[in-house]
């Protein structure tokens, strides 16, 4: 008999046979690290422990970058895709009260937003019957609105697309939903030569939904189909 424990004689062979197996093994490696520094005793510095220890650590770190890389890139892939799929939905009416029905209602839905309205500028009174009925999605307003609304009534040029977190303070927008929608995304519409602005707003419940430190590629890209189809139905 010996004081020292001797290893099991199968577990022996598998190791000698397969020692990959505990080179492959992080807690392993690290429990057999561990156990040879305290072999050592205290008095003696292990500068291969320590450099282990400082790989191991940036390996960590490599690792999830790696995974916030991967994870970003299946994100932006899958955003791609949702507005891919929101604008075939929105290019599918071949009528305009349709075309904006369907911005409320399976556009919205497939973007994942809570209220989308359309505003237009005019100098003209509206009163059209057309324009009630789909008061839920579509307003009118004065010329300077749109500027003013996404500059917070600062004389500043408007970008294409503003993402904030907003608090409502009336329903000019929103309507009922004034209460509830707590980020947004304001696309700056552009109509062509001799038209006013346009504005189309995508109001979301979650205040994190839009934040000014997201993209605005594919929004933007949004905002550039859009206005084409508007062109057309303008003219």
């Amino acid at each position: 008999m010996t004081s020292t424990a001797k290893i099991a004689t199968d577990l022996r062979d598998k190791i000698i046979a397969q020692p990959e197996t505990v080179l492959e093994d992080p807690d392993v490696m690290r429990a057999l690290v561990a156990a040879n520094e305290h072999q050592m005793g205290e008095n003696i510095v292990d500068l291969r422990g320590l450099a282990m220890d400082r790989l191991e650590a940036r390996l960590d770190r490599l690792e999830e970058t790696h995974r916030s890389v991967i994870a970003a890139a299946y994100e932006n892939l899958a955003g791609t895709n949702q507005v891919h799929r929101a604008i075939l939905r929105m290019l599918d009416p071949a009528e305009f009260e349709t075309f904006l029905h369907d911005l409320g209602g399976e556009v919205a839905e497939i973007l994942r937003v809570d209220c989308m309205r359309l505003v237009l500028e005019t100098v003209q009174k509206v009163d059209d019957p057309a324009v009630k009925r789909l008061g839920d999605v579509l307003s009118v307003a004065e010329p300077g609105f749109v500027d003013s609304y996404i500059g917070g009534g600062r004389n500043e040029t408007s970008r294409q697309v503003t993402l904030r977190q907003v608090r409502p303070m009336n329903d000019s927008i929103y309507g009922d939903q004034a209460d509830d929608i707590r980020s947004e995304a304001a696309l700056r519409l552009d109509f062509g030569k001799g038209r006013l602005p346009g504005m189309l707003v995508m109001g979301a419940e979650d205040p994190h939904h839009f934040k000014p430190s997201h993209g605005t590629d594919l929004l933007a890209f949004f905002a550039g189909v859009f206005e084409r189809a508007m062109r057309r139905w303008l003219s």
